[in-house]
């Protein structure tokens, strides 16, 4: 199905990731892939439209940067994925809205919702910048 929004996860924790992956394409959504690191990442930012990032990732550059970057060079809409959404910080400008972990399946789907210029509300789901609202 061509008109399925393509995501990315990016998050170092199969498990999480696992269940993301789930809840995404059990809804309908192509999961493009999972990655667990920046060249994983950014090898599949020109396929996605959405990616769900990780803010902390054990290896190298913190998920904000490579949020930054697939944002950026991929005009990839970002949705962060934390445990601490205090880390977010100056990072919080590539982002549409972020979820807390641990999370569950109606956050997820509000926040890839949002992230897809429809406005569906959750308590779980904080929106942080709408830069692409006149898409």
């Amino acid at each position: 199905m061509s008109n399925r929004i393509r995501t990315l996860i990016v998050e170092d924790e199969i498990f999480v990731a696992l269940d993301l992956e789930r809840i995404l394409e059990d809804r309908g959504y192509d999961v493009v892939a999972i990655a667990a690191d920046r060249q994983e990442a950014l090898a599949h930012g020109a396929c996605c439209d959405v990616a769900f990032v990780d803010i902390n990732l054990r290896d190298g550059p913190t998920g904000p940067e490579i949020a930054r970057t697939l944002a950026e060079e991929h005009s990839v809409k970002i949705v962060f994925v934390t445990a601490n959404p205090a880390q977010i910080g100056a990072s919080a400008s590539s982002a549409i809205c972020y979820v807390r972990k641990p999370f569950g399946e109606e956050a997820i789907l509000a926040a890839a919702a949002m992230a897809h210029g429809e406005d569906r509300r959750n308590a779980s789901v904080i929106q942080l910048n709408r830069p692409w609202a006149g898409d």
